[in-house]
């Protein structure tokens, strides 16, 4: 076996979790999607992306929202990228900014749910290595989708668009990665109206769930989410206040007087209701 391939192989064994994430990118904003029009009145129809939701994704006994990917079949995919090829077509900086912010997050979770069915059935979104990059794991540096005549990856939207333009840590709870350990993929459509109810719902249910926050023997741990992206939410004081000024009574008496947190890892493991061990959870019809 030649050395270069055996090195190759060596590292996979040792990094089988390897993602973006593991050196996650700064947000580096990319100035041509700050265009917006602040007094438009002009709305985005978020509905064909809602009913998908309603129609495929189920909450499990253990708080995990799961999709059910092998039911979807062919009239939902074709209504999935319907929708996309929708977004695709809209000039997004004719919107106000009030306006961008479902856009961005609602392409980028229904991205990810297309590629996902464009290779499932898959154990993990990272066994879909479609970016460019030797070592590259998932389809986050892939170019998807096309707006105003830019190329866009999942990566130019989360890192270039979302986070340096709203500067909001609770984006890191509304965009889903399609696996057990992210916050859930919610079950209706960002809107205008309804974001900031929706950031704050996504953001408590991640952290008063064991994979967001839990303390064990008295230590703090954390989703791996704050260690990624810590500067997000400023140093770990801070981050442990964040988590703090979210959580439930009986989280934050446990947090008490903490002031510092271990990583709780992150499981990668997809999002599929075919995984789940309570299947009636996902056999049942899907009522929000």
């Amino acid at each position: 076996m030649p050395l270069l391939r055996f090195m190759a192989i060596a590292v996979c064994l040792t990094f089988p979790a390897m993602s973006p994430a593991a050196a996650a990118p700064s947000a580096d904003l990319w100035e041509r999607w700050t265009a917006n029009v602040p007094d438009s009145t002009a709305s985005i129809d978020h509905a064909p992306w809602d009913r998908f939701l309603g129609r495929f994704v189920r909450t499990a006994p253990d708080g995990v929202n799961r999709l059910v990917y092998g039911e979807v079949g062919d009239e939902g995919r074709q209504e999935l990228k319907a929708y996309i090829a929708g977004l695709a077509a809209e000039t997004i900086g004719g919107y106000s900014r009030r306006e961008q912010f479902p856009y961005w997050v609602n392409l980028y979770n229904a991205l990810t749910v297309d590629v996902v069915l464009d290779y499932y059935p898959v154990a993990t979104i990272l066994d879909i290595d479609i970016s460019s990059g030797w070592f590259s794991n998932g389809p986050w540096g892939k170019k998807l989708v096309e707006v105003e005549g830019e190329a866009l990856s999942l990566d130019d939207i989360e890192h270039r668009i979302l986070r340096p333009i709203w500067k909001d840590p609770r984006i890191h709870f509304a965009v889903n990665c399609a696996s057990i350990g992210c916050p859930n993929l919610m079950r209706a459509a960002f809107t205008a109206d309804k974001v900031e109810a929706m950031l704050e719902a996504a953001t408590r249910d991640y952290l008063n769930h064991p994979r967001g926050a839990k303390i064990f023997d008295g230590r703090l741990y954390l989703s791996d989410i704050f260690s990624w992206y810590g500067d997000d939410f400023g140093n770990e004081a801070g981050i442990v206040d964040f988590i703090r000024r979210h959580a439930a009574p009986a989280l934050s008496a446990a947090i008490g007087d903490i002031d510092e947190f271990s990583d709780g890892g992150y499981d990668w493991a997809l999002n599929d209701c075919a995984t789940t061990k309570d299947q009636s959870s996902c056999n049942a019809s899907a009522l929000r």
